[in-house]
């Protein structure tokens, strides 16, 4: 008893340890406001962590993405009543709150609005030419994940996967292809998000087998080998970045060559000399 208790203290100390944010030290990449008005229902949140454990992550995925969330717009964008009922069981805040679900050490999948990455480097991963019913397909599967556990031992089978296979001692080698290794009720955010898009045959990374006879076959990648950095990769998704301050944010259409006298016409037939002062635009002032 007094070995479990210990035990779970020196986890709860752990993982707030590995999980508490550092302070954003900078003025982030993205600009947040235009990314949050143009989002879309199943589209994929790339985030740059600013914790310990993804400074971890970042080392064993060499990449700066080191974690991902599934964005499912706001209650009354999920087309289920019964989906939309489970989702309010675990998210109490504003119901009008734009919406992620996500995998957390420490949390496990949870709902959380999208403004909490507001001060983070992020950009959106978009399923190319994904059906609206296949999308409410892939928030469904993710939302019957919520309440699950994260699992931090396909994290460290993950880590133990990318290094040199021959150079580690075989009780270290990873058990990621063990019948039914890991917890079904466990998982990484990745392995969420790919699990979710695989359930509609929605392709990430899949590995392409060409036969002698010139057929190719899709094959399904194991889900647990995939990190975040694999939607950025991926040719199906479309990346779309939002930067605080770019060439687009020269708002090119202000810079059209319109008339300053404020008049308006009809059509191109119209003659100017003939419009009166009533035409002017109104609400300008």
């Amino acid at each position: 008893m007094i070995f479990a208790s210990l035990r779970k203290w020196l986890w709860e100390i752990t993982t707030t340890w590995l999980t508490e944010d550092k302070d954003a030290g900078e003025t982030p990449f993205c600009d947040f406001e235009r990314l949050s008005y143009e989002i879309r229902p199943c589209d994929v949140l790339l985030v740059e962590g600013r914790s310990h454990v993804s400074e971890i992550i970042k080392i064993v995925t060499q990449s700066s993405w080191t974690h991902t969330a599934l964005y499912i717009g706001r209650l009354h964008d999920i087309d289920s009543p019964a989906l939309r009922e489970r989702i309010s069981k675990f998210y109490k805040g504003d119901a009008g709150a734009q919406l992620i679900i996500e995998a957390l050490l420490g949390r496990g999948t949870v709902v959380t609005p999208l403004t909490f990455y507001k001060d983070f480097h992020i950009r959106i991963c978009r399923p190319t030419h994904i059906s609206r019913q296949d999308a409410q397909q892939v928030i469904s599967v993710a939302v019957q994940r919520l309440g699950h556990g994260y699992d931090l031992r396909q994290l460290l089978d993950l880590a133990r996967f990318m290094f040199p296979y021959g150079l580690l001692p075989r009780r270290w080698r990873s058990s990621l292809f063990a019948h039914n290794a890991g917890d079904p009720t466990r998982c990484i955010c990745s392995t969420m998000m790919v699990e979710a898009f695989q359930s509609v045959h929605y392709p990430v990374l899949p590995v392409v087998r060409q036969a002698e006879s010139g057929d190719t076959k899709l094959y399904k990648r194991n889900p647990r080998l995939h990190t975040p950095k694999d939607f950025d990769y991926s040719p199906y998704f479309d990346i779309i970045k939002y930067p605080f301050m770019g060439a687009e944010n020269l708002a090119i259409y202000r810079q059209l060559p319109w008339s300053g006298d404020g008049i308006v016409l009809n059509d191109s037939k119209d003659d100017r000399s003939t419009s009166s002062a009533d035409d002017k635009l109104v609400g300008t002032r």
